[in-house]
């Protein structure tokens, strides 16, 4: 289990970062792309993106294992700026901390292989493909560079809009939390993996930790390909920053599912696409989770918008959809008619 020790400063320092960030989408989506797991959303995703892949993966695997600890120099905070600016600063990483955390990954895993033999051969390996890395040899780090610039190129960047979409429907929705409630209301609603039991934050995790955040606030990174479990950095000196994933628009529908009621009260389709709307999404994603035309979606979506239940942010080209108060009541079948007048 992860715990994040909050003081009232870091109530007040919370942030909830403004775009996805590229390097973590980056590396999270190379575990995606080696685990079969989430087929429903990252299935035809995987299968695209392997046609594209000219031996990045290669050069990758030794410093991103299939599980566990990998390096926290491979997602530095200017990865949200754009994922020039992020290789950038992985490239400019000091000789030393390249080492210590090079280190590290190699005593962690040698540690897991010793439980299985089969797992030695590809330890042996990483130590061999790492071992300039650690050594500061510019090239080693170049070819790094180049093979996570390459696999950014094929498996994430083609999808790009598709993420920052969701990450915006998610903001809305955080956002949405912070202004009804604050910091507390905000970090309450995060996915269910995290629980907010002040002034702790909890989080399922694949080991026991515990993070002091110590007046240093944290800042929220709401992330697509992340999956099952938040991501937070190894050392505790960096500024701290909670990775969680999104709920994506092609997941199975809320169990809560609105049922014949809401459907004789505002129409079968339209119950359909309010419980749709989720967390949130964009008009296109919304024709698709209720299997509507375009047009139908937008119809619909207007119609619960004149109704208080929708309310709908333009973004770019886009617009995104997402629940008001009034409307999760309404889905959850928790209003009273006084509520509703």
């Amino acid at each position: 289990m992860l715990r994040v020790h909050f003081s009232g400063v870091d109530l007040s320092r919370v942030r909830l970062s403004d775009r996805p960030d590229a390097l973590w989408e980056t590396v999270l989506s190379f575990h995606r792309l080696r685990d079969r797991r989430g087929a429903k959303v990252f299935g035809e995703w995987r299968r695209e993106s392997r046609t594209r892949l000219n031996g990045e993966t290669r050069l990758l695997a030794p410093v991103i294992p299939s599980r566990g600890y990998f390096p926290d120099f491979l997602t530095p905070r200017e990865g949200v700026r754009g994922m020039e600016e992020g290789l950038e600063a992985v490239r400019g990483t000091a000789p030393e901390r390249l080492r210590a955390e090079l280190a590290l990954l190699a005593a962690t895993h040698r540690q897991s292989d010793r439980t299985a033999a089969q797992s030695c051969g590809a330890s042996t390996q990483q130590r061999r493909h790492a071992a300039p890395l650690a050594g500061g040899r510019g090239d080693a780090l170049a070819r790094l560079v180049g093979a996570l610039r390459g696999y950014h190129r094929a498996a994430v960047e083609p999808y790009w809009p598709h993420v920052q979409s969701r990450i915006e429907a998610d903001r809305a929705a955080r956002g949405r939390a912070l202004l009804d409630g604050g910091a507390d209301e905000l970090l309450a609603s995060l996915p269910p993996m995290l629980r907010w039991r002040p002034p702790v934050l909890e989080a399922d995790y694949p080991v026991d930790r515990d993070l002091y955040l110590r007046g240093r606030g944290l800042l929220l990174q709401p992330s697509f390909f992340c999956r099952g479990t938040p991501v937070v950095y190894r050392d505790p000196q960096l500024l701290p920053v909670l990775v969680y994933p999104v709920t994506h628009a092609d997941a199975p529908a809320p169990a809560d599912d609105p049922g014949p009621p809401l459907g004789r009260l505002v129409g079968q389709t339209r119950s359909t696409v309010l419980a749709a709307i989720g967390g949130g999404c964009t008009t296109s994603e919304l024709a698709r989770r209720a299997a509507v035309s375009l047009a139908s979606a937008s119809q619909h979506a207007c119609v619960l918008r004149e109704a208080g239940l929708v309310v709908t942010l333009r973004h770019g080209n886009s617009v995104l959809h997402t629940l008001t108060p009034l409307g999760a009541a309404l889905l959850r079948g928790g209003a009273t008619a006084e509520s509703l007048q």
